[in-house]
């Protein structure tokens, strides 16, 4: 939850726009986050939560507008006014300070759960093959899976998998962390253990931004729910007044149709707010 003590946001979006061809996925999205909040992205497919994430860290381009993280600006720098794409070495020093998970796990299927989590300190940040393995082990038994770091991906559940990413992205010493639906790929009985390390970020003050349509663990964990349909923010606020008392109907038709579909999976935590309008 919120810790920090930034007076600026961490992350700070202005007017952000993405276009594919002829398809503008985002259509301007002003979006904060303060140091140590999580945010909890909600909406339907195609309504360019995911392009977002991916425009944070830069595995997408903008085409207007300016995002910010911990003051720098990201993929450009401003002379006098003008943006000029900075060069793929710098994007990459920028993207270092961001974690990343994804739906899919991305491990490397011929390394080890520990080689899988050690090899980006090695490779990217120098640090020594001793120091990434210890550090490695210790982030595989804060999520759970200090008995598997032998194991290769193909050895592991789609549950141990994730966590395995998780670990990866913290061997980075991120400053933020961007989850996106990393629990859609998993099996219903699986994604209870993804979430759980996922609060016990949360609870030790990570800045996470999370797109996700798991609305219990949105309600419990997050600082602030923003709502998107069609490359806009919708609305966005308290969690449990976003989720029981939704402002739009845009908002009402998406939870009622998410909560309807959670409710038929004996596996998940119940959640029935009364949607009503406000």
């Amino acid at each position: 939850m919120t810790t920090g003590t930034h007076v600026q946001p961490l992350v700070h979006a202005v007017n952000v726009t993405k276009r594919f061809g002829d398809n503008k996925v985002l259509k301007g999205i002003d979006l904060d986050v303060r140091e140590g909040e999580v945010v909890c992205l909600l909406g339907p497919s195609g309504s360019g939560k995911t392009t977002f994430l991916r425009c944070i860290n830069q595995l997408e381009s903008i085409n207007g507008g300016r995002i910010w993280v911990d003051g720098d600006l990201m993929g450009y720098e401003d002379r006098g006014g003008t943006l000029h794409h900075l060069p793929d070495r710098k994007i990459a020093d920028q993207r270092r300070e961001i974690g990343m998970v994804f739906q899919r796990f991305n491990l490397f299927p011929h390394m080890t759960a520990l080689e899988n989590v050690a090899e980006a300190p090695v490779h990217v940040k120098g640090v020594g093959k001793k120091q990434a393995r210890d550090e490695a082990r210790t982030l595989l038994e804060r999520v759970g899976l200090g008995d598997r770091c032998d194991h290769y991906p193909a050895q592991l559940s789609g549950g141990q998998q994730q966590r395995v990413a998780i670990a990866r992205a913290l061997a980075m010493h991120p400053k933020l962390m961007l989850f996106d639906e990393p629990t859609s790929a998993l099996d219903p009985e699986l994604v209870g253990e993804v979430l759980d390390v996922m609060r016990e970020l949360a609870q030790g003050g990570m800045t996470m931004i999370v797109v996700t349509h798991e609305i219990a663990f949105a309600r419990d964990v997050a600082d602030r729910v923003v709502f998107m349909d069609a490359g806009v923010v919708v609305e966005q606020g308290e969690p449990r007044e976003i989720i029981a008392r939704p402002q739009h109907e845009r908002t009402r038709t998406f939870l009622r149709r998410i909560l309807a579909e959670q409710d038929e999976s004996p596996t998940r935590e119940p959640d029935a707010p009364n949607l009503t309008k406000g």
